[in-house]
């Protein structure tokens, strides 16, 4: 069984950061990388981090955030600078992994909320 815990979230006012980080125990396969939704919008893509460590982000973050990952803790981080009210949302982290009897399944974490505001 996978577990997923997102911690790091709070408020912050425009233009600060926060990093956030994701653990992860259990049969994982790989940490994926970050979601993030806004209240009334759909769930979006932030960042993603392969297993051979390559990352992507979407547009908006890009030059703003940065994602890692600890391999020997198994933890993958999301360091948010520069932050814009638009960030406000609850982020989320992914992950693959196998449940008790070896299936392969999707895991996300409860979410952190993010708001960023003065």
């Amino acid at each position: 069984q996978v577990q997923l815990v997102e911690s790091g979230g709070g408020l912050v006012q425009p233009g600060g950061s926060l990093r956030l980080s994701c653990a992860a125990s259990g049969s994982i396969f790989s940490i994926n990388g970050w979601y993030r939704q806004a209240p009334g919008k759909q769930r979006e893509l932030v960042a993603v981090i392969t297993r051979g460590g390559g990352t992507n982000y979407r547009d908006s973050v890009k030059g703003r955030f940065t994602i890692s990952r600890n391999n020997a803790k198994n933890m993958v981080y999301l360091q948010m600078n520069s932050l814009k009210p638009e960030d406000t949302a609850v982020y989320y982290c992914n992950a693959d992994g196998r449940d008790y009897r070896g299936v392969r399944s999707v895991y996300w974490g409860q979410g952190t909320q993010v708001t960023v505001s003065s």
